[in-house]
């Protein structure tokens, strides 16, 4: 007796239109991405953008940016990936109605309304706090390298760049002097109406080059004067001894330091270290709310130390919420006295780690009323043993 199948005949045309509600179960991501952002997000400032009545009908606007958090949310990035997605995966189906925008549409649309995508941000915390989600009872920071679009190799020193633009003026300037001789050796054999007189094709990208160097040379000195201006003021109260003691401050310098480096291909971003070796790139910092994970607030800076990232955070965790959270951990990077007073100000409950350190043994309770806050805070930290907040 032979055993009987399912029927798989893929040229059977459906009867009836198939409902985006069935391309995926009841309570896939996508159902909640997709209604969420039609119930539940104000895209006013979005479609205020489109007034123009005539031409095609374009794409509706709570489509795309239901596409572009959807896709977001499933680690899809590239436009190019993300159209591809449209029309392979039915939970892409399922979130733009079968529609098909492609890559060159999903790119524009998120340039042209990034600011307003940004700002939904903050319209999804409050929703998560609406339902529960965010309490701000604990809430961890922590930062990242994440590499910029642009090469280590694209990045010149100060130093260097003065010396290549010394070598390039000199090399540009042998370019044009044979320029001339050459031309007017060709007048000479072509006669004065023949066109000789244009520069090789060869000198443009050099002269190029120059420019981008100039400009940066400009850049970098302009941060250097900037620097060195706004310490001024703490270099001078420190000298009359009224803020710290043993030796004088060294001012900054108004010149660049022969090793300070600006990228060609994303001047804004800087070489950083991080545990596989060095990229150029940026930090980028999140607060995370302990309860359900959920992001809180975030930033990006093109600094490699996150000492002086703990105030932004807690300041765009008030911005976005309201409130300061009620505790706050983070790694040895936020450690500094700074920080710790600034924790204190706001009457949060600080756990911040001091270095690498044993959490599982207890510290003796003595007396810490004169110790540094950083101090205090390792004795806090060890004092809980296994049952630190830390931990």
């Amino acid at each position: 007796m032979s055993k009987s199948f399912r029927s798989w005949d893929v040229d059977q045309i459906w009867l009836l239109p198939p409902s985006v509600q069935d391309l995926v179960p009841a309570g896939h991501m996508a159902h909640f991405v997709r209604d969420t952002v039609r119930e539940g997000l104000d895209l006013s400032a979005i479609m205020a953008c489109y007034e123009e009545e005539r031409g095609y009908p374009p794409y509706h606007p709570a489509m795309m940016v239901a596409l572009l958090l959807y896709a977001y949310t499933q680690g899809v990035y590239s436009s190019r990936r993300i159209a591809k997605a449209c029309e392979e995966r039915l939970d892409f189906a399922a979130v733009t109605g079968l529609q098909h925008p492609d890559f060159r549409t999903v790119s524009d649309f998120r340039k042209r309304h990034l600011a307003a995508l940004a700002g939904l941000f903050v319209q999804v915390l409050k929703l998560c706090r609406g339902a529960g989600l965010v309490k701000l009872g604990h809430v961890a920071l922590d930062g990242t390298k994440i590499k910029a679009n642009a090469g280590l190799n694209k990045a010149m020193s100060y130093g260097r760049m003065k010396r290549a633009e010394a070598e390039l003026v000199a090399e540009v300037q042998d370019w044009l002097a044979q320029a001339a001789q050459t031309d007017q050796a060709e007048d000479g054999q072509f006669g004065g109406e023949r066109r000789g007189d244009e520069m090789p094709d060869w000198v443009a990208d050099k002269q190029k080059r120059l420019a981008k160097i100039r400009t940066a040379r400009a850049a970098l000195e302009a941060e250097a004067r900037a620097k060195a201006q706004a310490a001024k003021p703490e270099h001078d109260a420190g000298a009359g001894g009224r803020f710290r003691r043993g030796r004088k401050p060294k001012l900054p310098l108004a010149e660049p330091d022969d090793k300070a480096q600006r990228n060609f291909t994303d001047p804004d971003s800087r070489v950083m270290p991080t545990r596989g070796g060095f990229i150029q790139g940026y930090n980028a910092q999140a607060a995370v709310d302990g309860e359900q994970q959920i992001i809180v607030a975030h930033t990006l800076v093109n600094t490699s130390s996150d000492q002086g990232q703990l105030a932004p955070l807690l300041d765009a965790v008030k911005a976005n919420l309201g409130r300061n959270p009620d505790e706050a951990s983070a790694d040895a990077g936020y450690c500094s006295q700074a920080n710790l007073r600034t924790l204190i100000r706001r009457r949060i409950a600080g756990y911040i780690a001091t270095g690498r350190q044993r959490h599982g043994s207890a510290a003796p309770v003595g007396r810490t009323s004169r110790r540094t806050l950083v101090e205090r805070m390792r004795t806090k930290l060890k004092r809980a043993g296994y049952r630190s907040r830390y931990r």
